[in-house]
This record gives C-alpha cells, sequence and structure tokens, in this order.
C-alpha cells in the first residue's frame, strides 16, 4: 500500500509542476521561462511579460532561466 501511495504522489507532483504558472518575455528572440516576474533574467524585457503554464513554455522549446537554476 506505501509502494501505490508513493506511485501516486510521484505522478500527482509531475501533474503539478506541468500546470505551474510560469512566465515568458514575449518576443520572437525569448528563449527562457521564468518562475517569477521579478527574475533578473527578465529584467531587460523590451516587450510585454505573459503568463503561461510550464508545459506551454516547454512546448515552445523554453527552458528555465540560468538565473533561476
Amino acid at each position: 500500500m506505501k509502494t501505490l501511495s508513493l506511485i501516486i504522489l510521484f505522478f500527482a507532483t509531475i501533474a503539478c509542476k506541468e500546470t505551474q504558472t510560469v512566465y515568458l518575455c514575449d518576443s520572437e528572440g525569448g528563449k527562457k521561462y521564468h518562475y517569477t516576474t521579478s527574475c533578473r533574467g527578465l529584467s531587460n524585457c523590451q516587450h510585454k511579460i505573459i503568463k503561461v503554464t510550464l508545459e506551454k513554455a516547454k512546448s515552445q522549446g523554453k527552458t528555465l532561466c540560468g538565473w533561476e537554476k
């Protein structure tokens, strides 16, 4: 029973991360996603900062900002 609970918890954690909100600089050259709008990596964004799901950001080929690793 403990193993089943751990498996369920594992998949629930994955599902939560994929629906997590992240932020992007809405520019053609933007390649990173950010966990907060105050991330240092967004400070030079000259465009609108948009909110998307982590899943959508990854599907667009975005990777985590180096300041947040």
